[in-house]
């Protein structure tokens, strides 16, 4: 091999103040592991000497605790985006430590090739495997690294031995041209490929090795749960009877699907409903239930960005790659997020809501307006765009005390023009070619908890009419009933008129 082999330590000493570094992978999957944490520990031993230290982040999405966790506790990040789901971030982005600034994941990589976010000093990627002419075969999560390695004055390699080499040829690394000269992207099916296995850069860049040996530390998902389970029956019966009724053409369409509990329960439900025929995925990640659909032969083949699976699967994956070969393919996020993608192939997109008011407006990352949860993520790119939008929740949180219809949200990220259909434990709002009362009675007849209808019933009749009904000064009475006595079903609204 033609390339220094370094320790973290010697790898962090390349890192100075204020540069600003782009980081592999997407969630903890196919994210650097060691050197992050050699620069946390140079940033806590810079400032413990009276120096300043600290570098601005580019991801591709979430990291781990490993990256975010141990940078945000060291006070080492002068910046951060886009989408975060770690503690210790969440609490310094929220203090105002953190400076973050959110972004659909579709857009990260063209807009640092725009020089809309500024420049890349440095590029630490984890890979499976390295050529001595500047081929590097990824991991098991893609994100932003062909864009921060091709922009990148420097770049450190995390050969990461876990990995195994068979994890050649799982990838279709494509970067498309930026404006005027851009051209569509000639992806047709999710099983398509466009690009090369590899991440090809000038090997010149490539300023050390650091060898590690560890798996990417995703946890199993919790059991699922009745009221999980009950959201995710809602949404496969709903979409086996639009199948019946000629609303989803025969043979079905690919789907999209967000990440955790609600997203697993969904599709477990879809894959056990006889209904829904074997289908496809062009997605952004790919989890634990989807590994299960597989082996059961329904779904057939999944595009994504992150083979985010836990630890305890995806030794027995690969172990088996030459089962998944033909049917996986990893792909860089402005690809597997690509609106012209969504857009192109008619995707059923389903994510998931902190809440949604009674006309189809949907908050997914700011909790009461103000404290961000993770960020936009995905699921932006793939709403507005798809052949059929579905936003689920749970209809209520906090045991009760936080019901997740609303009569406004507290923060818009999915407007009532681009959410098609509503889902909680309670029922499905199908909210296309529905005026804004009509959309009001379908939400809190279907998605409500029974406990909150007739609150949500009575702010109807106090808000003041127009093409959209709204009580100004009411219109978050709830939240504000629940920021002064902790629970939203006490809310009064004659407090508020």
């Amino acid at each position: 091999m033609r390339y220094k082999i370094i320790t973290a330590e010697e790898a962090a000493s390349y890192i100075n103040h204020d540069d600003n570094v782009g980081f592999s992978g997407f969630t903890a999957s196919g994210s650097p592991k060691v050197i992050p944490m050699a620069i946390a520990q140079k940033a806590e031993s810079e400032h413990a000497a009276g120096r300043p230290f600290q570098i601005g982040m580019f991801t591709g999405a979430s990291t781990s605790d490993r990256l975010d966790g141990a940078l945000s506790r060291a006070n080492a990040i002068k910046f951060r985006t886009p989408y975060q789901s770690c503690g210790d971030m969440r609490s310094a982005i929220n203090k105002g430590t953190v400076p973050f600034f959110d972004l659909h994941l579709s857009e990260v990589a063209p807009k640092l090739r725009n020089n809309a976010l500024g420049h890349v000093d440095i590029a630490i990627i984890e890979a499976s495997h390295i050529t001595d002419d500047g081929k590097i075969y990824l991991g098991t999560g893609v994100g932003i690294a062909p864009t921060v390695c091709n922009m990148a004055k420097k770049i450190i390699i995390e050969l990461n031995h876990h990995l195994p080499k068979d994890l050649i040829g799982f990838h279709d690394i494509y970067e498309p041209l930026d404006p005027p000269y851009r051209r569509e992207v000639p992806i047709y099916k999710p099983n398509d490929r466009i690009g090369t296995p590899y991440v090809q850069v000038d090997p010149e860049k490539i300023i050390g090795i650091v060898e590690t040996d560890l798996p990417d530390g995703l946890k199993d998902f919790d059991t699922l749960n009745e009221v999980t389970m009950k959201i995710g029956k809602n949404v496969s019966d709903f979409l086996a009877e639009q199948l019946r009724t000629g609303r989803i053409p025969e043979g079905f369409l690919p789907l999209q699907s967000g990440v955790g509990n609600i997203a697993n329960a969904v599709l477990s439900c879809l894959g056990s409903n006889k209904e829904i025929p074997n289908f496809q995925m062009y997605t952004e990640v790919v989890q634990d239930s989807v590994i299960s659909l597989m082996r059961e032969g329904r779904c057939t083949f999944a595009s994504t960005c992150s083979l985010s699976i836990s630890d305890t699967l995806a030794g027995d994956v690969f172990k088996n790659l030459d089962f998944f070969r033909d049917k996986l393919v990893l792909r860089p996020s402005e690809i597997s997020n690509n609106p012209e993608m969504v857009h192109r192939l008619g995707l059923i997109t389903m994510n998931t809501a902190i809440e949604a008011d009674i006309y189809g407006n949907v908050n997914s990352t700011h909790v009461c307006g103000t404290k961000l949860m993770n960020g936009i993520g995905g699921s932006g790119d793939f709403t507005r765009n798809a052949y059929l939008s579905i936003f689920t929740c749970p209809s209520t949180v906090k045991d009760g005390m936080i019901s997740s219809i609303v009569p406004m949200v507290t923060h818009a990220d999915h407007t009532e023009h681009d959410v098609r259909v509503v889902v909680t434990e309670w029922g499905v709002a199908d909210l296309r070619g529905k005026c804004p009362d009509e959309r009001a009675r379908t939400i809190i007849e279907n998605c409500a908890h029974p406990d909150y209808r007739n609150l949500l019933w009575d702010y109807l009749k106090i808000a003041k009419s127009g093409h959209v009904s709204h009580n100004i000064a009411a219109a978050l009475g709830m939240h504000a009933t629940f920021e002064r006595e902790g629970d939203m079903s006490k809310t009064d609204w004659s407090r508020f008129v």
